[in-house]
């Protein structure tokens, strides 16, 4: 049974619905794990969504973070955890009900970690670090895995070098230091997860997600940065069939600075 699902930093989904009702009329994902929503969850425009999907489950914040996961397939709600003592939502695990298999999926939005890649002068790159950390631990314990599991969403962190425009103009830039770098290689480690993407695209290939409002043509200039992940369990990577990045959404009206990505499985 084929089955997709997709990931999106949609920046404000009361703003863009309009543009996320496009994405499941164009590729119709199976599940559609939003983040930065920006909105509380009474907020959450669940009237654009219920034509598609019947599930919906929302951990939502007034202004800021927040993150939705919808569903055509029966969805249970899983504890969300914190992972730096604060009180952004920025996590929201379900379980999946898909024919005879359970999925366990962890919307995941990851700081951002402001501009100074400096922990002791900048709070929120520390927070950012902390976050990393605690994942990786938390992901390690045996209790906190499932067989079938996947962590998507935006982990603000381009992992490789051609995840980056220029590898060598980005080192000290956050996002793609080596700090965070080896920090989300631990936390790979630490769940034993798989990155679909660069299994099946060459890492000697450049791949974005998200590109800056700050360039006049983003397309021309095309100094994006592969922020947005999908990571998946051993046995649900068996299960995957294709990939995609729908680099087409950046030039969207009035976008996201990211783009949705896409996984393709054939749960049997």
């Amino acid at each position: 049974m084929p089955f997709r699902i997709a990931a999106w930093n949609i920046n404000s989904v009361r703003l863009r619905a309009g543009l996320a009702q496009r994405l499941i009329e164009e590729r119709a994902p199976d599940v559609l794990c939003l983040q930065e929503i920006k909105c509380r969850n009474e907020d959450f425009p669940h009237e654009a969504f219920a034509a598609f999907y019947p599930h919906m489950e929302v951990n939502g914040q007034a202004g800021y973070h927040g993150l939705a996961t919808l569903s055509k397939a029966p969805l249970r709600r899983l504890p969300s955890q914190s992972f730096c003592g604060t009180e952004d939502c920025r996590h929201l695990a379900v379980e999946a009900q898909i024919g005879d298999h359970a999925i366990v999926l962890h919307n995941m939005y990851i700081p951002s970690g402001g501009d100074d890649p400096n922990p002791e002068t900048n709070a929120k790159f520390r927070q950012k670090l902390i976050f990393l950390h605690n994942v990786a631990a938390w992901f390690a314990e045996d209790a906190n895995r499932a067989p079938l599991m996947a962590m998507l969403g935006d982990f603000n962190v381009a992992p490789l070098e051609n995840d980056v425009w220029s590898h060598k103009q980005m080192l000290n830039v956050v996002s793609h230091t080596p700090v965070e770098m080896s920090a989300l290689e631990r936390l790979r480690d630490a769940g034993r997860w798989i990155d679909p993407f660069r299994e099946r695209i060459p890492p000697s290939e450049k791949l974005y997600s998200w590109w800056s409002y700050r360039a006049r043509d983003w397309r021309a200039s095309n100094r994006g940065r592969r922020l947005d992940h999908i990571w998946v369990t051993g046995p649900l990577a068996r299960r995957v069939t294709a990939v995609e990045i729908l680099s087409e959404a950046r030039g969207w009206p009035q976008p996201s600075d990211h783009v949705p990505v896409i996984l393709d499985l054939d749960i049997a």
